[in-house]
């Protein structure tokens, strides 16, 4: 099974696990904002009342210098030692064995060959360049190290033109402290500005501590032409599944709608959903979305031994995290890990189950290609079905909470993967 952790980025600062945040404010960082005013004395202030977190977005152009993590241990000591443990997670799962099908659905492009699972996001660097998967371009940096965000702030598109040595030649570390905070030291800042211009105004919608996470932990895909990493959507209402693939399939590239690949055998143009876990938590159907950070849930409170608190940046499973399970979510579930197991059990039987059903299809359409007994526009109709049914349950398969994010919105792409299969191997002879 896949790994339940996920590795997210966020704050260097105390966060409420039930304050509910509203009514962001996007604003560009240039220097450390002013601290909030003080309540008046005619209301004092609770942590309900408490002003909503900015939603703040990092300052491009020319001259920025990448503070590293190392730059920032003296300040914050406690904080760089809980992420220099990010590296005791070295285990590595080889997704082509755990489930046979991979080699087949993705067959065409280099994940049929090569996928391992992720690990510490302190050996971002190191995977992406030892990696199965030859790289060409230096996009293929846009998440692994802070040195590539910067290039990318000063640089513009043309960063993403970059050959991947050359970029490689200036890289220094992996995921660090820029990525969340640009050189702010605690402040939380989108430094990744492909997703400020996702977003629009809903940018203010969401809470900085979910955005630092969503920087990365989203489905994108290369605009064909400048090679930008690029997120689907404009907004919250067009980030759902089904108007991603609206995007995609109205998205023509060479008189055809937009692929990552196509399969060899069957000429179907498929898309990678990359690992979609801000669509999926921010979805319908999401419990906690209004309620609950990334951060709350995955980057514990700790207490150094003088005594003082601090947010762990060693980023766990929040089932792992055994103050939050005992305290506030004991408030409301008697057994929040069974229920959670349970959950995810179900949803790898239904990837297990759909991905089957689509190696089945493929190797099915495979055969009716080379039997010459189809016409082509019956094949193009078989394709595109294909095509969309391989888009949700592949939505669902690289989302690594496996149902926990969001069961409600997992369940629906697995329910609709399922019946378009069906529906595709329906429409052979």
């Amino acid at each position: 099974m896949k790994q339940v952790w996920i590795l997210l980025l966020t704050a260097l600062m105390a966060l409420s696990f039930c304050a509910c945040q509203s009514n962001k404010e996007a604003t560009v960082v240039t220097t450390a904002p002013a601290a909030p005013a003080a309540p008046t004395a005619e209301k004092a202030e609770t942590p309900e009342e408490a002003p909503a977190r900015k939603a703040q977005v990092v300052q491009t152009g020319s001259g920025i210098t990448v503070m590293t993590a190392e730059d920032w241990a003296g300040k914050y000591p406690e904080i760089y030692k809980s992420y220099l443990a990010n590296s005791d997670n070295k285990e590595v799962h080889d997704y082509t064995k755990d489930y046979p099908m991979i080699p087949i659905i993705y067959e065409g492009m280099a994940f049929s060959k090569f996928y391992g699972s992720a690990r510490g996001h302190t050996y971002t660097v190191e995977d992406v360049t030892s990696t199965g998967r030859p790289h060409k371009l230096a996009n293929c940096f846009t998440c692994k190290t802070p040195d590539y965000t910067a290039m990318v702030n000063e640089m513009g598109d043309a960063a993403y033109q970059m050959t991947f040595e050359d970029a490689l030649a200036q890289i220094n570390e992996s995921i660090s402290c820029y990525n969340c905070h640009a050189n702010t030291g605690s402040e939380l800042v989108v430094t990744h500005t492909y997703l400020a211009d996702a977003m629009g105004d809903d940018l203010q919608n969401v809470d900085p501590a979910t955005l630092s996470c969503g920087q990365c932990h989203v489905e994108y895909y290369f605009a064909p032409q400048s090679k930008a990493t690029t997120l689907p959507y404009q907004n919250l209402a067009t980030m759902t599944p089904d108007a991603i693939l609206d995007y995609y399939n109205r998205t023509i590239v060479d008189g055809q709608p937009f692929a990552d690949y196509t399969n060899p055998r069957t000429g179907v143009r498929q898309i990678k959903v990359q690992h979609p876990e801000f669509e999926t938590y921010m979805g319908a159907g999401s419990v906690h979305k209004d309620t609950f950070t990334c951060a709350d849930c995955h980057m514990g409170e700790a207490t150094a031994a003088d005594g003082t608190t601090y947010i762990s940046h060693t980023w766990i499973s929040p089932l792992e995290n055994k103050t939050l399970m005992e305290n506030t979510c004991a408030q409301c579930h008697t057994d929040l890990t069974g229920q959670v197991r349970a959950i995810q059990q179900e949803t790898e039987r239904r990837t297990y189950a759909v991905g089957y059903l689509l190696e089945g299809l493929t190797e099915k359409l495979a055969l009716a290609v080379e039997s010459g007994e189809y016409t082509e526009e019956e094949l193009n109709g078989i394709r595109a079905v294909a095509r969309d049914a391989q888009f949700y349950w592949d939505f669902v398969f690289v989302e690594n909470s496996e149902g926990a994010h969001n069961s409600a919105l997992d369940s629906d792409c697995l329910d609709k993967a399922e019946a378009l299969a069906n529906q595709a191997m329906g429409m052979f002879k």
